[in-house]
């Protein structure tokens, strides 16, 4: 039966399905059977036997939910993420299909619609990281942790006069590289959730090993003798 929405996919044992139901997870991020079933049209057996062949086949993991995201009684459902294996299968034959219509787009009708798609998916970001980090006193950990249910294996680093947010893998880094926009909207997003300016150092999509953004601190450690106008030296002034 097909629910309200859902495409209908022919065959639950079709490979093609298989193929739908590790994309739906690509695009859409970590995801329960149940949720996946509902956005597929397929049964709950017939999705969970696709999953079981994807996770099999080192496609998927199945990971344990954020405790913050549970509600209700009873054990909370896992949820499906894509593996690193996963994405180097999938993610180069989409990656250049989102160029490819990035492309077209700017030549078609300009420039302004590719940054205007990178703002609304930046949008998105800012919507969903806003959920997540919202009860959070550390909200740099909360993005990172968000960030990395993404796909993007974020990691914070505390430095002197701030922290570096550090995402070690790159879920659009092929496509990013072609269209810089991209990343200029991301990081004007981690601004706005953070609530303080921030400034992208690195990204993967340039040719480096990770993406990494500078967070300083909001409230830095001021010397209260130079609050006072005191001299830092002892001793008297010399007449």
């Amino acid at each position: 039966m097909k629910l309200d929405g859902a495409p209908v996919l022919k065959g639950s044992d079709d490979p093609r399905t298989r193929d739908a139901v590790a994309r739906s997870i690509l695009e859409n991020g970590p995801s329960t059977a149940a949720a996946l079933g509902q956005r597929l049209g397929l049964t709950p057996a017939g999705i969970r036997r696709h999953l079981d062949l994807l996770t099999a086949d080192g496609i998927l993991e199945a990971r344990e939910p954020r405790i913050s995201s549970t509600r209700g009684r009873g054990r909370p459902s896992k949820v499906f993420v894509m593996t690193d294996d996963g994405r180097e299968k999938f993610e180069h034959s989409y990656d250049d299909l989102a160029v490819a219509a990035l492309k077209f787009m700017a030549a078609q009708s300009g420039d302004h619609l590719v940054t205007a798609f990178a703002k609304s998916r930046a949008d998105d970001i800012e919507r969903k990281g806003a959920i997540a980090i919202a009860k959070s006193a550390n909200k740099s950990s909360a993005l990172a942790s968000f960030l990395t249910e993404q796909g993007y294996a974020a990691s914070v680093e505390v430095r002197a006069t701030g922290e570096e947010i550090c995402q070690h893998h790159c879920p659009i880094a092929h496509v990013a590289s072609e269209f810089p926009q991209l990343c200029e909207a991301e990081t004007e997003a981690f601004s706005k959730l953070l609530g303080t300016h921030v400034q992208r150092l690195a990204t993967i999509a340039h040719g480096d090993g990770v993406c990494t953004t500078y967070i300083p601190n909001i409230n830095p450690i001021i010397n209260p003798k130079i609050q006072r106008n005191e001299p830092l030296t002892a001793g008297k002034a010399r007449s």
